[in-house]
């Protein structure tokens, strides 16, 4: 019998963590964070965290466990988030999967093998050679020669992505494409409900402008001003994420003030329509709308799904 799992995700400011809160209380559930930001200590209010009294009591993991400095990936993400599930099931309780970031979902939902893809050191060293020398866009020229299609699905902006795509390819002489869309259709280890939370467009975009709009008076300029003053710079892993990148650009003198809150803004809205392309490409989900609906409503719909799923029983 598969062990059941219960995912709720959806584009960024859309409502997940109150409703996971509420989802835990209803299915005796435990929640486990699949967000790329809210693992590291002390970025706190860019990455919308939940406070300890937020909590509720309730237990959540991969929250708060790495100092900025580590890397965080999606093969780490992958072994914590399934350490973190056997304690979830020796305790009798319900796993409860959520966070947006789509890719470390699917890796741990159909346990994807990132073996093949432990990476050459001296080839990586050598393609970030070439990156300075030549440039990003001459690496995703080479992308879209020997893998077109992973070419088409990664942003030629995103080096580290384009390195790993071709480094992949000259291992093992295989388009990391073909590897990554056979790990995709792998059936999943997990009985499970993989549910999308989402809204009006419209109201999705006010609720990031408003929520951004929140975190700067709540203090994310000076969060970033301490990381800053710790050491922390752009080319961390965890100060590429959205809100640090933008306010370092401030700090360094690159961008006034207003400029860096309209970019992160825009860049959020972006952020969250590739969240919802991602998860329209997901097998086996159920969506859900939040527009005018009650708390208990949307409950009610989750209830019903996990129902369906096998992953609860209304019982």
């Amino acid at each position: 019998m598969k062990k059941p799992l219960f995912i709720l995700t959806g584009p960024t400011a859309v409502g997940k963590t109150a409703l996971s809160l509420k989802a835990a209380e209803a299915f005796q559930g435990e929640i486990i964070s699949a967000d790329s930001m809210q693992v590291y200590k002390g970025m706190d209010i860019g990455s919308a965290k939940i406070t300890k009294e937020e909590m509720g009591g309730i237990p959540h993991h991969l929250i708060d466990v790495l100092s900025p400095e580590e890397p965080f990936h999606v093969v780490r993400f992958q072994e914590m988030a399934k350490k973190a599930l056997e304690g979830i099931y020796e305790r009798g309780h319900l796993p409860i999967v959520t966070g947006g970031t789509g890719f470390y979902i699917q890796a741990l939902l159909y346990d994807i093998d990132f073996t093949e893809n432990d990476g050459d050191a001296a080839c990586r060293a050598r393609l970030e050679a070439l990156a300075k020398e030549k440039g990003p866009a001459h690496l995703y020229r080479l992308l879209e020669e020997r893998d077109p299609k992973a070419a088409r699905e990664i942003h030629a902006h995103n080096i580290k992505r384009v390195i790993r795509a071709l480094e992949f390819y000259e291992k093992t002489g295989t388009p990391i494409s073909l590897h990554n869309q056979a790990e995709r259709e792998k059936e999943s280890p997990y009985r499970f409900a993989y549910i999308i939370l989402n809204r009006d467009r419209a109201e999705l975009y006010r609720r990031i402008d408003l929520r951004v709009d929140q975190m700067l008076s709540d203090g994310l300029l000076e969060e970033v001003r301490s990381l800053k003053a710790r050491g922390y710079t752009r080319d961390m892993v965890s100060m590429q994420g959205l809100g640090y990148k933008e306010l370092l650009a401030y700090l360094d003198g690159e961008l006034p003030l207003e400029e860096a809150v309209r970019i992160l803004k825009r860049d959020t809205r972006h952020f969250a329509k590739r969240q919802l392309t991602w998860f329209r490409r997901e097998r086996q989900t159920d969506w859900i709308s939040m527009d005018g609906k009650t708390e208990e409503e949307i409950l009610e719909e989750i209830r019903e799904i996990l129902a369906a799923r096998g992953v609860w029983n209304k019982q």
